[in-house]
């Protein structure tokens, strides 16, 4: 089974930026899109964004689309989410995620998490 560690959480203020990072481990990278989720206190997890196994499709939630950035390094086995003009409202658990679907989603139902890292907005 694939293992998943996150990274890059932390407190920002609001309109600055913050870099996650998901290191991936114990199965080919390759095999997985991937994402990322968020969980607020008291909120239901929620897609954030998601790439596919080569980097070439992408998938956005409309609340981070234009300030939020996902890429993957496979040669690392890592996957990343710069985060620019960060809201109050993005504050959350971050977790990623595997998927084995043949095409892209957005749900990854059937997925691997991380422990998730902290991501925190306020002035």
């Amino acid at each position: 089974q694939v293992q998943l560690a996150e990274s890059g959480g932390g407190l920002v203020q609001p309109g600055g930026s913050l870099s996650l990072s998901c290191r991936a481990s114990g199965r080919p990278f390759t095999i997985y899109n991937m994402g990322w989720f968020r969980q607020a206190p008291g909120k239901e997890r929620e897609f954030v964004a998601a790439i596919n196994r080569v980097a070439t499709v992408t998938r956005y939630a409309d609340s981070v689309k234009g300030r939020f950035t996902i890429s993957r390094h496979n040669t690392d086995n890592t996957v990343y989410l710069q985060m620019n003009n960060l809201k109050p409202e993005d504050t959350a658990v971050y977790y990623c995620a595997t998927d084995t679907s043949p095409a892209l989603t957005t749900n990854f139902a059937n997925a691997n998490w991380g422990q998730g890292t902290q991501v925190t907005v306020s002035s």
